[in-house]
């Protein structure tokens, strides 16, 4: 890294811890830590909502999904709006109006303390290990950026992380949550424009060749149930997991509880609403596009270079099968930009390609013959 990305990196991260602390400093009632003095506006609300259930690991991952699977994923995100606008009418005025801190507390209120405790036991013990995962995820990326070990990088963004939490509660969350949004968002965007720019073909010419592999179906109407995301699917039991997640999980409750009045708590939820899909669909377009770049430039076999020279030895036959079938895709890429109706033999190799890369750096516990007789190789597990 050079010094100016030392620069950007540590201003960034020195910016937003050091505006959410000074943004907190003086807290000394637990509802205000809470519930952060219940002072946020609409958008704060809503921009904190977004950022708690887009976490590092969406901006990650998401875009492999949109590079292996397409847009596809975003049905799984439809019935985010309509399980907003329920929340926004049942659960949210109930919350407001007991004044509960915590999700966890109306239960007790509801039912017993028995009940209470149980239930935010549950959600501390599945929040502590999703954090961990969280956390985890980026400090993969960072480690081999920076050159760090593994384990430095996820304690240093730990503490971090534990630093502004802990001094400024709910806050301080909300506060930095908005910058970390608008950087995360402003980067997905810039990865885009880079992305397009850099392609060897126009823009409509990239769209054609991702729309002829089935990068571009967006939604599904089909009732398979074979298929993991249709419109039903997403229409249905995306909403039941939406409302089961933003209306008792406390990292979302806390959000909108920190509204200054029912109003903007339900404004903010309902910004969510608009915006969630449209977000989800732009960072799905970041992978489809890297797709297409390697479609005309050749990709490594699998993208973790440390886990691809390890196992570089056993698996050079299917690198040899990976580049015979780049080159085939090329030419009839080439063939269809001519005009050529070769969409359903571009898809059959695609196919194949898809059947050499391995998914995971994970080994499988057994052998695998390659197609080359006599030469056996370890093959990736896929997922």
């Amino acid at each position: 890294m050079s010094g100016l990305d030392w620069l950007v990196l540590g201003g960034t991260l020195a910016a937003i811890v050091g505006y959410g602390t000074y943004q907190t400093r003086g807290i000394k009632h637990v509802g205000t830590y809470l519930r952060g003095g219940q002072e946020s506006r609409w958008y704060t609300v809503g921009l904190s909502i977004m950022a708690t259930q887009a976490s590092a690991i969406t901006f990650l991952s998401t875009p492999g999904q949109g590079f292996e699977e397409g847009l596809g994923f975003v049905q799984f995100y439809f019935g985010v709006p309509l399980a907003m606008v329920i929340l926004c009418a049942t659960i949210v005025p109930l919350y407001y109006r007991t004044k509960v801190l915590t999700a966890y507390e109306y239960l007790e209120q509801r039912f017993d303390l028995k009940t209470r405790q149980l239930t935010a036991a549950i959600f501390l013990l599945q929040r502590g290990l999703g954090t961990g995962v969280s956390i985890y995820a980026p400090a993969i990326i960072l480690s081999a950026v920076l050159g760090w070990p593994l384990l430095l990088t996820t304690v240093a963004i730990g503490v971090v992380v534990i630093v502004y939490t802990v001094s400024g509660g709910a806050k301080a969350v909300n506060q930095t949550q908005q910058l970390q949004m608008a950087v995360m968002l402003a980067g997905m965007a810039l990865a885009v424009v880079v992305i397009v720019r850099q392609l060897p073909v126009s823009l409509p010419d990239a769209l054609r060749v991702a729309g002829v592999l089935g990068k571009l179906k967006a939604v599904d109407y089909s009732a398979r149930l074979d298929t993991r995301y249709t419109f039903w699917s997403g229409i249905t039991g995306g909403t039941f997991v939406a409302l089961a997640y933003f209306g008792t999980d406390q990292s979302q409750v806390q959000r909108y509880l920190s509204g200054e009045s029912l109003k903007q708590a339900r404004l903010g939820m309902l910004m969510n609403a608009l915006l969630k899909v449209p977000m989800q669909l732009m960072i799905l377009s970041v992978g489809v596009f890297v797709f297409v770049f390697f479609q005309f430039t050749p990709s490594p076999v699998f993208f973790n270079q440390p886990a691809l020279e390890k196992a570089r030895p056993a698996i050079a036959p299917l690198e040899e099968q990976h580049l015979q079938l780049f080159t085939e895709k090329r030419a009839l890429i080439e063939r269809f930009q001519h005009g050529e109706a070769v969409g359903q033999e571009l898809q059959a190799v695609e196919a194949r390609d898809r059947l050499v890369r391995p998914r995971r750096a994970r080994r499988c516990s057994r052998p695998t013959r390659s197609r080359t007789p006599k030469t056996p190789t370890t093959s990736f597990c896929r997922s």
